[in-house]
């Protein structure tokens, strides 16, 4: 009988889309896993505390926060030195940092990341591309989606580049999924309701929608953040079309997609959006700009959706508007999604991990 491979994982907290890819991987027969992960959870996260599998774990530790970033330091290291491929997350976290320098000549190393931001001004930027150097110490990248791919490869040319997207548990999406369109047309936006998510630029092009005739209504769910200075800009008349349901936790917000036709996710910015994964995985057509990394993975221009150029509110407005002014186009995308949803499974994103994770102790 062939030994199974020990894989030990080091992430950031347990969300959701995570503890479902360790799920089916702790599934594999393929795979013997170990989870540690740096804190329980964060104070700004939209997740709760869930109880612990047997293979995961919490290293003691604490954080500092500089802007958006968070550098982690955890002690009571375990070894690794037994295991046959370590994968790593958060590159300016202290404690990656440290686990690369100790055990990357030791054992193989992967990095698991999403597409690396833009290095910011002055000191900050200048330490964000010292950490970075630290990943020429891995074996592999795994980059999170196919723009994280392309940067990956460009940054880092001799290495082993894999596109290994968000995978997350879509049942309760895909459940009883209701037929679409209705009326009148709802269009929905999910996450934190700031200028980094193009919520400003959603809320303008749905006020051309109401002011051009058009028939919708627009969904808003989650944190509140910039709205109400937002929607003082707006005329009464397209306030009156918009309900904001507030913050949800993630049981809770497959009920909400169910309540749309369209989503809409306009970010600026998104390494992933795995908001995306259950717009799709609920049956709906899914717009978002080019600045979405899983747009590029998950979205078939024209089939279960459309892409817009980062920031260009007319081209918003009008794939909005084709979509509302001929609703079979919704039905049909609709149709397109919930058929891309059966390729979305956490077994599906195992499968790709262990293959990776064979071809380097192969390589081994």
């Amino acid at each position: 009988m062939r030994a199974k491979i020990k894989v030990v994982f080091y992430s950031i907290l347990p969300s959701p889309y995570q503890i479902d890819l360790f799920s089916a991987l702790s599934q594999c027969s393929e795979i013997d896993l170990t989870v540690y992960y740096f804190e329980p959870a964060c104070a700004d996260s939209p997740w709760p505390e869930k109880p612990l599998q047997s293979y995961e774990h919490i290293l003691p530790g604490f954080h500092l926060a500089w802007g958006l970033s968070r550098f982690h330091f955890n002690w009571h290291l375990p070894s690794t030195t037994q295991a046959d491929v370590v994968v790593l997350n958060g590159y300016m976290n202290l404690t990656t940092q440290i686990l690369l320098r100790l055990q990357a000549k030791k054992v193989p190393c992967v990095f698991w990341g999403e597409k690396m931001v833009a290095s910011s001004q002055g000191i900050k930027g200048t330490i964000q591309k010292y950490l970075a150097q630290i990943l020429n110490h891995c074996s592999a990248i795994a980059a999170i989606g196919k723009i994280a791919q392309q940067d990956y490869q460009q940054r880092f040319p001799n290495k082993l580049i894999f596109n290994i997207p968000y995978y997350c548990d879509l049942t309760n999406f895909s459940k009883n999924c209701p037929p679409r369109p209705r009326n009148p047309i709802t269009i929905l936006f999910c996450g934190q309701m700031i200028a980094r998510k193009g919520v400003d630029i959603l809320l303008e092009a749905f006020n051309n929608l109401i002011q051009s005739g058009c028939d919708a209504r627009l969904l808003l769910v989650g944190r509140e953040a910039e709205l109400p200075q937002l929607l003082k800009t707006l005329p009464e008349k397209t306030c009156q079309k918009i309900e904001y349901a507030g913050f949800q936790s993630p049981e809770n917000l497959p009920q909400f997609f169910h309540q749309a036709d369209l989503f809409v996710l306009p970010s600026r910015y998104d390494g992933w959006g795995v908001v995306v994964n259950q717009a799709i995985g609920a049956g709906l057509p899914v717009i978002c700009s080019d600045g979405v990394g899983a747009g590029h993975d998950l979205i078939k221009p024209g089939e279960n959706g459309d892409i817009f150029p980062n920031g260009n509110l007319e081209k918003l407005t009008a794939i909005l508007i084709n979509y509302l002014r001929h609703s079979d186009k919704i039905k049909l995308a609709s149709l397109e999604s919930i058929q891309k949803a059966t390729e979305l499974s956490p077994a599906i994103g195992a499968k790709k991990w262990v293959d990776v994770f064979e071809k380097l102790t192969k390589i081994g």
